[in-house]
């Protein structure tokens, strides 16, 4: 059982790096679930962490799955962004995925924000502003939640390396 436990682990942890990544797929808390797994596979006993490891981890979760809601779009609207360029810009990154994954994504984000913007009647400048600022908000919840699936891996690999 408890390999079963540690592989469905490991394909969680890829999961979630991946979800950092894709926004359909939440990744910091698909990788915590998959240490979890690994904590109950090994009956609560892991030699590389403990209980306020997981406890801080799963904090780290939940407050990087809420930040990343809500940066791309404090970005935006700090660089001025209107409704028509977030949703445009959320649609653009979903067709970018699938067209040129995964750069596409970050293109796609940029492109459709811009388009958003200048439909509404902003000026070239105006509309380049508010695609930044989708971009840099996109950035950074990515930044900040490959930060914490990342410690997660590490820690996941200590535990299964003698």
């Amino acid at each position: 059982m408890s390999v079963v436990l540690i592989i469905l682990g490991i394909i969680l942890l890829l999961g979630g790096l991946v979800g950092c990544i894709l926004p359909v797929l939440p990744g910091p808390p698909i990788s915590f679930v998959g240490l979890l797994l690994l904590w109950w596979a090994r009956d609560g006993q892991a030699d590389s962490f403990g209980w306020i490891t997981l406890a801080v981890l799963g904090v780290l979760t939940i407050v990087v799955t809420v930040i990343d809601l809500v940066v791309p779009v404090w970005g935006a609207k700090r660089y001025g962004a209107s409704k028509s360029g977030i949703w445009l810009s959320v649609l653009g990154m979903l067709v970018g995925m699938v067209v040129f994954p995964p750069f596409g994504m970050l293109i796609g984000a940029f492109v459709g924000a811009l388009a958003g913007e200048l439909l509404v009647g902003k000026t070239e400048g105006e509309a380049t502003k508010a695609a930044w600022g989708v971009f840099v908000g996109t950035m950074a919840g990515v930044g900040l939640k490959l930060a914490v699936c990342v410690a997660i891996t590490v820690i996941y690999v200590a535990e299964l390396l003698p």
